[in-house]
């Protein structure tokens, strides 16, 4: 069995859903397909229901043309004799979108749990209406077998059960494979109201069917060839990585590369069972395999990849002088609030000790740590808790970083020549990754300094090729 994950981009259009169908009939072995909501159509989901809370009556339109969107892809790609019954699987489900935002927009508010309906309803059509599409195939509904639990006040997968849930679906007589299922969706295992894994959390239903299933491998369709040496947008130069390891993989995504949904690859991982990021609009192109096999030959670096609106936290004192002390203190209390640190950032200062989080987390981040470190505030043993913001985290990924010649004192040497002012860099808290924080607007030139001296230098300049 193999599992199969198509993002919005890849089930956008009747011409991109065409590809699908053509791919998922190729098949030559079971395979269960998990496909997001139609392309854009969760960030107007999102969009619409604010209307509705603002009282902004344009959500009504707004409605209305998901609606004709949807009943048009339908006509378009469903044959023509299962037209009618895809069209009343799908009516109760836009009634019920009807339904929310009219009582978001009677109370002018928008709790989370309704968000999480209204958002849900996008991968509840998108399957239904790729089920109906193929020639015969079993439509799953997620929401029976996807289960979350709270933790730290975050909907988290419920691993174990939702693995009972998967086999014993998937093992039902009546069951004709291909099967297709929305990804993202979810619901509480104790409640059983709706949640969501969430953004990106369609590579995350994939990788839970197929770890569930001891899948053969899962494949990521999505609208670029692979994982790219960096982002192509800033630097052309880019290539695709062919091969690459399942830390290699994570790190360029924790850190910016915006290939798949880095929880993605916890359960394949454990499972040992390969991911291979292919095109659905190139399906011939051989695209990236990621597994746990790697060469100890293999370059020093995989890629480079940028995370921006990054903000560096800094706090400074006598307490600071012991890192392993406060570190553990200071991402335990940010953890309990769900919010997470990208790197820990080495500095010149004795006395300080830093780390980078996205901007947005900052302020409560800031507020968690004031709580947390109160009395030595008082005391003294913390003098100052200081945060710069408008940052941005460059990251050197590699499962031979540790090997690249002059390693991150070189980089940074470069980077500087360059004119790029590195705020901090963390060179010891990873194997895989050599880190710098640098101003937000001069990350794209980052980037290309170090492509170019990583990738695009020939041997004959004494730079890895």
């Amino acid at each position: 069995m193999i599992v199969l994950k198509f993002g919005g981009t890849s089930v956008g259009t009747a011409e991109s859903l065409a590809n699908v169908k053509k791919i998922v009939e190729g098949l030559d072995r079971e395979a269960v397909v998990v496909v997001s909501a139609l392309g854009g159509l969760t960030d107007r989901l999102i969009a619409t229901a604010r209307m509705a809370a603002d009282g902004d009556m344009n959500y009504i339109p707004e409605c209305e043309a998901m609606a004709r969107r949807h009943y048009d892809i339908i006509r378009a790609v469903v044959p023509e004799e299962r037209c009618e019954m895809t069209c009343s699987a799908i009516s109760p489900i836009l009634h019920e979108l009807r339904r929310l935002y009219d009582g978001v927009n009677l109370i002018a508010d928008l709790p989370e749990k309704t968000l999480a309906q209204i958002v849900s309803t996008g991968e509840r059509m998108s399957s239904v209406i790729v089920a109906a599409m193929l020639p015969q195939a079993t439509h799953l509904d997620s929401l029976s077998i996807i289960r979350t639990e709270k933790w730290f006040e975050k909907d988290i997968a419920a691993t174990d059960l939702t693995t009972s849930l998967i086999r014993e679906a998937l093992a039902k007589d009546d069951v004709i494979f291909p099967v297709v299922m929305g990804g993202f969706i979810s619901s509480d295992k104790n409640t059983s109201e709706i949640t969501n894994l969430g953004r990106g959390g369609s590579d995350y239903t994939a990788a839970l069917v197929a770890a569930a299933m001891d899948a053969e491998v899962l494949q990521i369709w999505t609208d670029v060839d692979g994982f790219l040496t960096c982002d192509p947008r800033i630097v052309p130069q880019a290539r695709v990585i062919d091969t690459m390891s399942f830390v290699e993989s994570m790190d360029l995504c924790t850190f910016g590369a915006k290939v798949i949904y880095p929880p993605t690859i916890y359960p394949v991982f454990h499972k040992n069972i390969p991911i291979r990021i292919l095109n659905t609009h190139r399906p011939e192109a051989p695209g990236t395999f990621i597994s746990d096999s790697h060469s100890a030959s293999r370059p020093p670096v995989t890629g480079v990849s940028a995370l921006r609106d990054e903000a560096l936290v800094t706090l400074r004192g006598k307490m600071a002088a012991d890192p392993a002390a406060i570190s553990t203190r200071c991402f335990n209390a940010l953890a309990r609030k769900g919010l997470a640190v990208h790197l820990v950032a080495r500095t010149p200062e004795v006395n300080a000790f830093s780390f980078a989080i996205a901007t947005p987390d900052s302020p409560a981040a800031i507020r968690l740590l004031k709580e947390e470190f109160a009395p030595e505030l008082v005391d003294g043993l913390l003098e100052v808790l200081e945060l710069q913001s408008g940052l941005a985290t460059i990251a050197v990924v590699g499962d031979n970083v540790k090997s690249l010649q002059g390693g991150a004192q070189r980089l940074r040497t470069l980077l500087e020549a360059d004119g790029i002012t590195i705020h901090a860099l963390s060179d010891h808290a990873s194997e895989t990754a050599l880190s710098f924080v640098v101003e937000g607007d001069e990350s794209p030139q980052a980037l290309r300094v170090l492509h170019r001296a990583l990738f695009e230098a020939s041997p004959a300049d004494g730079e890895p090729g």
